[in-house]
C-alpha cells in the first residue's frame, strides 16, 4: 500500500469557502476515486490556517493521479475550486519520515 500526500493553499479570505465546499463533495468526485483501479483505501483532507494537506493509501498512485488529471468530476472540482485555492503546477509532497 502506497501512501501519498498533497498540499494546497487557500486564497486569503477564502477558507470558509473551502470548508463548506467540502460538507458537500460531489457523489461523482468520490466516486470516480473509488470506483478506478487505483485501490484506494484511505483519503483525509485537513485544513490548518489557509493550509491543505491531503492524505491517500492507494495501491496504485499513478492510477489516482491519473484519475486526477482525466476525470470529468475532477476538472469540475477543480474549476468550482479555481476561485478558493492557489493554482500551482506541482502539489505532491516528498515523504521523508514513516514510523512503523
Amino acid at each position: 500500500m502506497a501512501r501519498i500526500a498533497f498540499h494546497l493553499q487557500i486564497k486569503d479570505g477564502q477558507r470558509e469557502a473551502y470548508r463548506t465546499k467540502h460538507e458537500n463533495v460531489p457523489e461523482a468526485l468520490e466516486s470516480a476515486y473509488l470506483d478506478s483501479d487505483a485501490g484506494l483505501e484511505t483519503y483525509s483532507v485537513f485544513e490548518k490556517d489557509g493550509h491543505v494537506f491531503g492524505f491517500m493509501e492507494v495501491e496504485d498512485p499513478d492510477v489516482i493521479r491519473e484519475v486526477m488529471e482525466t476525470s470529468d468530476a475532477q476538472s469540475a472540482w477543480a474549476e468550482e475550486m479555481g476561485p478558493i485555492v492557489i493554482d500551482e503546477d506541482d502539489t505532491w509532497m516528498d515523504e521523508v519520515y514513516r514510523m512503523v
